[in-house]
Parts: structure tokens; C-alpha cells; sequence
């Protein structure tokens, strides 16, 4: 995972906790994944959209 090995991501770890403390990481994981949610439904929705949108356009040329 982008070269990170145990040792950083503990420190990365470290540093989240010690900016944001133990109360808030629940808080901002639900936030993040809410986001990762709403981001995936968009994309699917965007992908839904695709062939419809072919298919209504008329063709040129």
C-alpha cells in the first residue's frame, strides 16, 4: 500500500491520534466512509447515465 510498511503506518497512526485524539476518530472514519459511499454512488449512477445518454444523442456525420 503506496510502500508503507508496519512501522510507518504505525506513526502515521500515532499522529492521528494525537492531532485529532481518541473521541474524534470514530467520528471522522464515519465521515470518510460516508464520503467513500457517496463518491461510489456517484460514479455508479454516472455509469448508469452512459449508454442512455449514446442512445438519445443523434448521430452526427
Amino acid at each position: 500500500m503506496f510502500g508503507l510498511g508496519p512501522a510507518e503506518l504505525i506513526i502515521i497512526l500515532v499522529i492521528v491520534l494525537l492531532l485529532f485524539g481518541a473521541r474524534k476518530l470514530p467520528e471522522l472514519a464515519k465521515g470518510l466512509g460516508q464520503s467513500a459511499r457517496e463518491f461510489r454512488k456517484g460514479m455508479d449512477s454516472d455509469d448508469d447515465k452512459k449508454p442512455e445518454e449514446a442512445k438519445s444523442e443523434p448521430k452526427q456525420g
